[in-house]
């Protein structure tokens, strides 16, 4: 594996060179959005001067093109996160509707048994989800009348798995974990729950939305049934997501949405529908940020997720060993890089959240605060929100030294 030359990888991000406030910008909030290296930035503003039209529709020479570069996108995702087939991609907007989109598929009337759920049937989660994989779960729950559990947290921010044979049990129809905790960094023993799971004949989804930007994923090894992520988190465009599904899961699911290009035949007294993916994929595509999704695939694999995988555990270790020597400083979740990924959320004693992210940002270091769409988790942990530093490929150790820095000054202001 090659080391990552982060020196040359920022070269290719614009948006590094600017200023903030009059410092040089430090970007540390690459868990909620990520910059976007110029290679995307190109491979969208030339899809929109060159080969800008509608796909699956036309016999143009344009409505070709779009179509060939839309669905070359969709066999690039597929190749990156190790699908079969690129027929189990589903492009959709972010992560968000990748999962609600699993949740439509759930109904009391459902033909096919794995998806069929009312009362006396469970939906088991975790209280580390991001609310995207909350609330979807509750609503399905409201409407079929099926119970939702979830797993608890230990101290140390990880699964507490001691009551896994109790939560996950024959009455589990779904289990919906996030892969890599978007506050608590924890990546969470998938395999575990994989296994308990096919015990009692459980589907699985997972949020990939922190984990397939930022380690290498093999949707077929993980062996969940489902696994949503999100482009603008890779380096790709905003508006993007996808949804990978088995597919045969796939083909057995209803539309989630209903219109143009997602029917086969249409006539006044009903409809037949499309195979997977196009089933899905009602009207027009996101089709310029697909072309973007695909150019930050073929962006971070000329990289390798080996070796961001290892710069960024490098940074995680450096970073935890300067905040633990920066007083007041609490970290929640992991303390150490083991099954953790490049996201710290952390509490300065006596200063609310907001208030250390405003005096961060007047040094030009941008994090994240509140409780970023995981109010459980906060709960958990007894604290209103957090300051999240969350790293990528780009992310340098003096980055760090300046957040660090920054610290310093928060706690001079208040003291």
């Amino acid at each position: 594996m090659n080391a990552l030359d982060v020196d040359a990888v920022r070269k290719d991000f614009p948006i590094l060179d600017r200023e903030v406030n009059g410092n040089p910008l430090v970007y540390l909030d690459s868990g909620n959005t990520s910059q976007k290296p110029r290679q995307v930035i190109d491979a969208v503003r030339e899809h929109y001067e060159l080969h800008n039209a509608n796909v699956a529709r036309s016999v143009h020479t344009l409505g070709t093109e779009a179509t060939e570069a839309f669905e070359g996108a969709r066999e690039k995702v597929a190749a990156f996160v190790g699908a079969g087939t690129a027929a189990e991609i589903v492009f959709t907007k972010n992560s968000t509707e990748a999962i609600n989109l699993v949740a439509h598929a759930f109904t009391a009337g459902a033909q096919d048994p794995r998806l069929r759920l009312g009362p006396g049937d469970e939906i088991v989660i975790t209280e580390m989800e991001h609310h995207s994989n909350i609330v979807p779960w509750q609503l399905l729950a409201q409407r079929t009348g099926a119970t939702l559990r979830w797993f608890g947290l230990t101290d140390e921010g990880r699964l507490d798995l001691s009551r896994l044979e109790d939560l996950i049990n024959e009455r589990t129809k779904l289990v919906s974990v996030v892969h890599y905790s978007n506050l608590l960094g924890t990546i969470n023993p998938v395999d575990v729950l994989v296994a308990r799971a096919r015990q009692v004949g459980a589907l699985v989804l997972l949020d990939g939305s922190q984990s397939v930007p930022h380690i290498p994923v093999d949707v077929t090894a993980l062996g969940a049934d489902f696994v949503a992520f999100t482009g603008h988190k890779m380096l790709g465009p905003t508006g993007i997501g996808a949804l990978w599904g088995r597919f045969e899961l796939l083909d057995a699911m209803p539309p989630f949405l209903g219109g143009g290009s997602m029917i086969e035949t249409v006539a006044m007294t009903g409809s037949t529908f499309m195979p997977p993916p196009a089933r899905f994929e009602a009207g027009t595509p996101p089709i310029a940020e697909a072309v973007g999704l695909g150019a930050a695939v073929d962006y971070l694999s000329a990289v390798g997720m080996d070796a961001i995988q290892a710069h960024e555990k490098q940074l995680t270790a450096y970073a935890l060993d300067a905040l633990a020597a920066t007083p007041d400083v609490r970290v929640i979740g992991p303390t150490d890089t083991a099954d953790r990924g490049a996201t710290i959320s952390f509490t300065v004693d006596g200063i609310h959240p907001h208030d250390v992210g405003q005096i961060l940002d007047d040094e030009g270091v941008q994090v994240r605060v509140g409780h970023h769409c995981a109010r459980p988790t906060c709960v958990r942990f007894g604290v209103p929100a957090t300051t999240r530093a969350s790293f990528y490929l780009y992310t340098t150790i003096s980055e760090i030294d300046a957040l660090v820095r920054g610290l310093e000054r928060v706690r001079k202001v208040f003291a």
